[in-house]
């Protein structure tokens, strides 16, 4: 572990029992207030179908992230210039591309619906925000996926060569498995930051977690009400993404011993 990381771990580590404190003090005045816990739990399903749709926007961008950068992060690394040249010049484009403008670019580049065989299927919004998640991703995963290939030892190829093994196998039981370890945690800081990310689409009416709950609150018309619901947003999203951030450190711990 770094020595700049550590005064970032012991502030986590300091913030979390106030954190722990402030949710409680949440949840135990929903508890006492016999009004708000009702209609909270009114809106509760709705609520829970708004996050689902969150999930799933993370998971798939995250699916076609995965694999789109790793043939950019495997491009990155060609020493044809005419392949590198493109990935590289994706990576530093998107790498630092707001998700909010590539959402709303998504939104309004590709249209409301398309032509398959003469047959007219609609293109979702929740789709659209897919993609505008998705073109992000692929860029940070290229990155990782650099980034873990360089970090593997030259010597381990050259090592491999004179037991025998070609480079495929060399590639396969060899480099990969250390590559995976190398790039789990920083993809699965990545997944939590694209499954925040995914609030961002209530604001092209992506029917989400954040939507629901505005939803909720202009029905319901009562400050403690909306207050609430997005306190609700704000715990859902911490239940989600906290685990794996201790997950993500504890493999970087179980990773830095080995």
């Amino acid at each position: 572990m770094s020595a700049a990381a550590l005064p970032a771990r012991g502030a986590m580590r300091a913030a979390w029992p106030w954190l722990a404190a402030a949710c409680g003090a949440i949840l135990l005045w929903w508890l006492l207030d016999a009004r708000l816990t009702h209609d909270l739990l009114d809106w509760l399903p709705y609520l829970a179908s708004g996050f689902a749709m969150n999930v799933l926007i993370s998971v798939l961008a995250m699916t076609l992230g995965t694999l789109g950068g790793i043939v950019l992060g495997a491009m990155e690394l060609s020493a044809a210039r005419l392949v590198r040249a493109p990935a590289v010049a994706y990576v530093q484009v998107f790498r630092n591309a707001p998700h909010l403008v590539l959402i709303f670019a998504t939104t309004y580049i590709f249209p409301f619906e398309i032509v398959v065989a003469g047959n007219y299927l609609p293109f979702p919004d929740w789709l659209k925000a897919v993609l505008g998640l998705a073109i992000p991703a692929a860029a940070y995963v290229a990155e990782i996926a650099r980034g873990a290939i360089l970090s593997v030892p030259t010597t381990q190829w050259d090592a491999a060569k004179g037991i025998g093994l070609s480079r495929s196998q060399t590639l396969r039981w060899i480099i990969l498995p250390q590559c995976l370890r190398r790039a789990l945690p920083p993809w699965m800081n990545l997944s939590a930051s694209i499954t925040m990310s995914t609030a961002l689409a209530s604001l092209v009416g992506v029917h989400e977690l954040l939507h629901a709950a505005t939803d909720a609150s202009t029905a319901v018309r009562r400050d403690d009400f909306t207050v609430a619901i997005y306190l609700t947003v704000l715990l859902a999203f911490f239940l989600f993404c906290y685990p794996i951030s201790r997950l993500t450190r504890r493999l970087e711990r179980r990773l830095g011993r080995r």
